[in-house]
């Protein structure tokens, strides 16, 4: 039965050893799972307890009936999920629709307080600001952006901000017209950032936060991938100097400096997520950067793996560290816990959300015989409630 905890093996985990000081508190997580529902058996957003310090998950139940609920957002306050409606039509328009809902931190329940249109069809990718007063939006189909307002009640407003990107490349399946794939401000919340996989770029705006609009970041408003590569997700490294874009076209990451002050990027190096001797199709989908700064995470759809790096502290370039099978199909997501103890990877293909353990010498990741079966899983989010 689907979203039914399954264990796979019966074993008590040594405690995670930590490299200095006293180890954290334990701290247990509502887990929400974000799905697609189009033909598929889910019904919408599911959630779980998750324990940091046993790497257990424990299903609760659905959270939310909603439709095609694939990218998630915890709102800071802990009191509100934001969730994108990947949609190609809503309320008689061409566009997907945003969802927000309050958060019952008891019963892990989702209350809807409203809908808005996304401002184009396909929504795939939902974030805050650093803040939490805005939410921001990118629409895959459209290649547009946009930014919500998170009134006091949790309800978003109508929209501040808006751009339709414009452009094409070399991949004429692929990359026929715009196809804006992840969004994100800046960590001192001054610059927001864009990957459109149609475009090969990374466009770069000037955030305003007391209106919610956005405008370009001249002369410096983005950098131009290698054609055909195909900019999916991308992450700051947590000490801000370093960003991270994985390409999902070519299974690629480029590592970039960046420079706060002027909200610059430059290229550092450009290396594959892939073993050399890799020969089958794939395509990158996930990226995230550990807590500690120390290691880099990719997720392989088609090889079905998890690809580690290992940070250079100083110079921000990468070293490949291991390629980890995901025991499941097509690792459309994975996230990171809070406590940097674990990695859950969401294998859209097979159904189901594999828990690792993280070496917090080497970032390398081991079974920890978790796994829950959810349908068609594309997104995980936490929230600390104890």
């Amino acid at each position: 039965m689907f979203a039914a905890l399954l264990l796979v093996a019966a074993a008590t985990l040594p405690a995670l050893a930590q490299e200095k000081g006293k180890p954290p508190a334990p701290k247990r997580y509502l887990t929400y799972i974000g799905t697609y529902t189009e033909k598929t058996k889910s019904k919408g957003i599911y959630a779980f307890r998750f324990d940091d310090t046993s790497g257990k998950l424990s299903f609760i139940g659905v959270a939310a009936e909603t439709a095609a609920p694939s990218f998630l957002a915890v709102h800071p306050n802990g009191k509100y999920l934001y969730a994108v409606n990947e949609l190609e039509k809503f309320n008689g328009e061409e566009s997907g629709a945003v969802s927000a809902f309050s958060i019952d931190r008891k019963s892990g329940k989702l209350k809807l307080l409203n809908q808005v249109s996304s401002r184009g069809p396909g929504p795939c990718h939902i974030t805050l600001d650093k803040t939490g007063k805005y939410v921001l939006v990118a629409n895959y189909d459209s290649g547009t952006v946009a930014v919500f307002p998170v009134q006091s009640d949790g309800q978003l407003g109508k929209y501040t901000g808006y751009e339709k990107h414009i452009g094409s490349s070399v991949n004429k399946e692929r990359q026929e017209g715009p196809h804006a794939h992840w969004i994100a401000t800046s960590p001192d919340n001054r610059f927001l950032l864009t990957a459109d996989l149609g475009i090969d770029k990374i466009l770069i705006s000037q955030f305003h936060l007391a209106d919610g609009a956005f405008t370009p970041n001249k002369p410096n408003s983005g950098v131009r991938l290698k054609a055909g590569a195909g900019p999916r997700h991308a992450a700051f490294h947590p000490g801000g100097k370093f960003f991270y874009v994985t390409s999902e076209l070519n299974s690629t990451v480029t590592a970039y400096s960046y420079d706060a002050k002027g909200g610059t990027l430059h290229e550092l190096q450009v290396v594959s997520t892939l073993p050399k001797d890799f020969s089958g199709e794939n395509d990158t989908a996930e990226i995230a950067v550990h807590p500690s700064g120390k290691f880099l995470y990719v997720s392989n759809r088609g090889r079905d793996s998890i690809a580690v790096f290992a940070i250079d502290a100083v110079k921000g370039k990468l070293t490949p560290v291991a390629d980890i099978a995901t025991q499941g199909k097509t690792p459309r997501n994975f996230a990171i816990d809070p406590s940097g103890r674990y990695l859950l990877a969401a294998n859209q293909g097979s159904n189901d959300i594999v828990v690792f353990r993280i070496d917090p010498a080497t970032g390398g990741l081991t079974l920890t015989g978790q796994v829950a079966e959810v349908p068609a899983p594309v997104c995980i989010a936490f929230l600390a409630v104890e």
